[in-house]
């Protein structure tokens, strides 16, 4: 019985000493692994966020061209018909939207939805306002229409879409 508590009084300190050893040694490379994890958070954020803040800006520059007033401006040519600009200005829209396609990897999802949305609002509303139209007139009887219908609707969705955009922007710096 002497023999096993002589075994016992250097046994217990040992194991004792290799108890606190394994959880000092296991803590230690705990906060190591979330120090490394932290610090690759950090680069990644550095390298990120300014892609992120060119993703807004193309969207927003995206948002401004598809504007109604803007989209006129820029798309309307003398002599053309009401058809014509029609056509013209979907496929202005289109190809605005192609080009920004690859932005939504670095929005909310809500937001980009919301993105969607604005365009098929302005497809819609030129597509409604030229049905309403002959085909043949001047492009200015589309145009005068088109912007004046979107100056009537209260609150349109790319101006919330826009609002909603600059939101999610200042959130980045939050």
């Amino acid at each position: 019985m002497t023999g096993v508590l002589e075994i016992v009084k250097y046994i217990l300190p040992s194991l004792v000493v290799f108890a606190t050893a394994y959880f000092v040694i296991k803590a230690f490379f705990r906060k190591d692994d979330q120090k490394r994890k932290q610090e690759l958070f950090l680069n990644n954020q550095k390298e990120i966020t300014p892609i992120r803040l060119q993703a807004y800006e193309r969207l927003i520059i995206f948002l401004e061209r598809i504007h109604p007033e803007s989209l006129i401006v820029r798309e309307n040519v003398a002599g053309m018909s009401n058809q014509q600009l029609q056509q013209k200005l979907i496929a202005a829209i289109r190809t605005e939207f192609e080009h920004n396609l690859s932005q939504q990897v670095y929005v909310t999802a809500k937001l980009w939805k919301e993105i969607k949305a604005a365009k098929e609002s302005i497809l819609q509303l030129i597509n409604s306002e030229g049905s309403q139209l002959l085909p043949d007139d001047s492009s200015l009887g589309l145009s005068k229409a088109v912007i004046e219908s979107h100056m009537q609707i209260q609150n349109p969705q790319i101006e919330k879409t826009i609002s909603l955009l600059k939101e999610e922007v200042g959130s980045i710096w939050n």
